[in-house]
C-alpha cells in the first residue's frame, strides 16, 4: 500500500474474497444451525486457504481479508477471525509441540481455537481476572468461569488467561494451553441477540501443567495484548465491511426508488445522508489501514493507533447500518433482508475486544504516556547542550 491507496494487485484479491463469499461461503452459512460452530463453513476457509493466511498475513492483509469476507458473508468472517484469534497465542507463545499438535488442525478448518479471557466480572478490565490458577505439584489446577466467549462450548482447545499470583493486576496472569476435553471443564452455550457461537466455560480444577503453558508465568497480560494489538485494527476492518455493504446497498435503492416525482437519491435531505455515510466509511477504513501498516512497520504506537481504527470503524458501521436501514424504511426490517442481518451483526463489534469506552481510555493514555516521553526526552537533550557563553565565562 502507497500513498493510502490499494495496489491492482490487492483490489483485484478483494474482489475475489467478495466473489467467493458471496458465492461458495454464504450458502455454507445459511445452513448452518443459529448460534453453533459451522464447521462446513470452517472446512471451506481452509480448502480455500484463507484460514492459513491468517497466521502467514501481515495485518494489513488481515485486515483485507476480514473485511472483504464481511462484505459478503459476516458468518464466514467471523469464523475466520474466531480461529486467529484463538490460536494466536499459540503461534507466538506456544511451544513447538503445541504449535504441532494444535496449529494444522486450525488452518485446515477441522480444530475449532477459542480466546477466553472475559469473566463475569472481569470483561473490559482483563487486568481483573479472578479465574485461579492454584498451585498442583508441578503444574495447577484452575478454578473459576470465563463468560463470553466466542465459539465455546464447541472449541477444540481454549486460550485461557488465569491468575497465578506473580504480582498484583496484570503482572499475576498467566496464558495456558486448555483442551476441551480436559476434567472438570464444563460449557453451555448463551442466545446471543446475534446469533454466534459463544457461550459460558466453568474450570473446577482443571489441571494444566507446565507443558499448557503459552509463554512464561506472569506474562499473560502481554499474550493476551499481543493478540488484541494484532485483531483490534482487523475488527474494524470487520466493521468496514459491515458498512461498505449497508453503503453499497443504500446507494442502489435511492438510484432506483422513485418518491416525490423522482428518485430518492434525488432529494438533498437523503443525499446529504448518502454523502456522510461514505465519508465516515472512508475514514475508517483509512484509519484502519494505517494502524494495520503501524503493525507491519514496527512503530511503537501500535496500541493507540489500534484503539483508534476500532473504536472509528466499530462507531461508524453503527451509523452507516443504521441510517441505511432508516433510508431502506420497513422492508430493511424484514427477516432475511441485508440490513435486517447487519443491523444485528453490526452492534456486538463496539463492546468486544474491549468496549469503545476502553478503546478511548487506551487513546488518552497513550497520548499523554508519548507527551510526557516527550518532555523528558526534551529535558534529556537540553542538559547535554553545551552551557551559556555567560556560564561558561563564570
Amino acid at each position: 500500500m502507497t500513498g493510502f491507496a490499494l495496489g491492482p494487485e490487492q483490489e483485484e484479491w478483494c474482489a475475489r474474497l467478495r466473489a467467493l463469499s458471496a458465492d461458495r461461503l454464504k450458502p455454507l452459512a445459511e445452513k448452518g444451525e443459529p448460534g453453533r460452530v459451522n464447521r462446513p463453513l470452517l472446512a471451506a476457509l481452509g480448502e480455500e486457504g484463507l484460514l492459513e493466511r491468517v497466521f502467514t498475513s501481515g495485518a494489513l492483509e488481515l485486515c483485507l481479508l476480514r473485511e472483504s469476507l464481511a462484505y459478503g458473508c459476516t458468518e464466514a468472517e467471523t469464523a475466520l477471525a474466531l480461529q486467529g484469534l484463538g490460536a494466536h497465542a499459540v503461534l507466538r507463545a506456544g511451544s513447538t509441540a503445541q504449535r504441532e499438535r494444535w496449529l494444522p488442525g486450525v488452518r485446515a478448518g477441522r480444530a475449532v481455537a477459542a480466546f477466553a479471557l472475559s469473566e463475569p466480572g472481569a470483561g473490559s478490565d482483563a487486568a481483573a481476572l479472578a479465574l485461579s490458577a492454584g498451585r498442583d505439584g508441578a503444574g495447577w489446577r484452575l478454578t473459576g468461569e470465563k463468560c463470553w466467549i466466542s465459539n465455546a462450548p464447541e472449541a477444540d482447545f481454549y486460550t485461557v488467561f488465569a491468575r497465578t499470583g506473580e504480582g498484583p493486576g496484570a503482572k499475576g496472569v498467566t496464558a495456558f494451553l486448555v483442551p476441551a476435553d480436559r476434567p472438570g471443564l464444563t460449557g453451555e452455550p448463551l442466545d446471543m441477540l446475534s446469533p454466534h457461537p459463544i457461550g459460558s466455560l466453568a474450570f473446577d480444577g482443571v489441571p494444566v501443567g507446565p507443558e499448557d503453558l503459552l509463554g512464561e508465568p506472569g506474562q499473560g497480560f502481554r499474550v493476551a495484548m499481543d493478540t488484541l494489538n494484532l485483531f483490534r485494527p482487523s475488527v474494524g476492518a470487520f466493521a468496514v465491511g459491515m458498512a461498505r455493504a449497508a453503503l453499497d446497498a443504500t446507494l442502489a435503492h435511492t438510484a432506483g426508488r422513485t418518491a416525490f416525482g423522482g428518485v430518492l437519491g434525488d432529494l438533498q435531505a437523503v443525499a446529504h445522508r448518502v454523502a456522510e455515510m461514505a465519508t465516515r466509511t472512508e475514514a475508517a477504513r483509512l484509519l484502519v489501514y494505517a494502524a494495520a501498516g503501524a503493525y507491519d512497520s514496527g512503530a511503537r504506537d501500535v496500541p493507540r493507533r489500534a484503539a483508534m481504527a476500532k473504536l472509528l470503524a466499530t462507531e461508524t458501521a453503527q451509523y452507516v447500518v443504521d441510517h441505511a436501514v432508516q433510508l431502506h424504511g420497513a422492508v430493511a426490517l424484514r427477516r432475511g433482508h441485508l440490513l435486517e442481518h447487519l443491523y444485528r451483526e453490526v452492534r456486538a463489534p463496539r463492546i468486544y475486544e474491549g468496549a469503545s469506552e476502553v478503546q478511548r481510555t487506551i487513546i488518552a493514555k497513550e497520548l499523554y504516556k508519548e507527551l510526557r516521553k516527550g518532555l523528558r526526552e526534551g529535558s534529556r537533550e537540553k542538559s547535554h547542550q553545551e552551557p551559556h557563553e555567560g556560564v561558561a565565562a563564570r
